[in-house]
């Protein structure tokens, strides 16, 4: 199975230059261990557009879906046999890079 684990933040691009190092560390862990799948950042709510399609013409409109104080600032998609394991490998990153995370598998 696969999950998302979203790294909720309230600032773009605030990682130290030591938890910049610990993610790393996490992230070749998580390749060679077989976890890996993708990984990224992501920038600020100021730099989100949502388009709505549903009718007859598509609509844009510049900044985040919803408002919030604290959002989503990156995330990984892992492999794991199940969900404990996948929790147990959220809480490692969420360690190592310092926010808190959520879990959710794909369907």
């Amino acid at each position: 199975m696969q999950y998302l684990v979203s790294v909720i933040d309230d600032r773009t691009g605030s990682a130290t230059p030591e938890e910049m190092v610990a993610i790393e560390a996490y992230n070749e862990r998580l390749v060679a261990d077989g976890h890996w799948v993708f990984a990224g950042g992501l920038g600020g709510p100021d730099t989100a557009t949502v388009i709505d399609n549903r009718g007859g013409e598509a609509m844009f409109t510049d900044g985040p879906f919803v408002e919030s104080k604290e959002y989503l600032a990156g995330f990984w998609i892992l492999e794991a046999p199940d969900f404990d394991v996948a929790l147990k490998l959220a809480a490692e990153g969420s360690k190592h890079c310092n926010r808190k995370v959520e879990v959710r598998p794909f369907l």
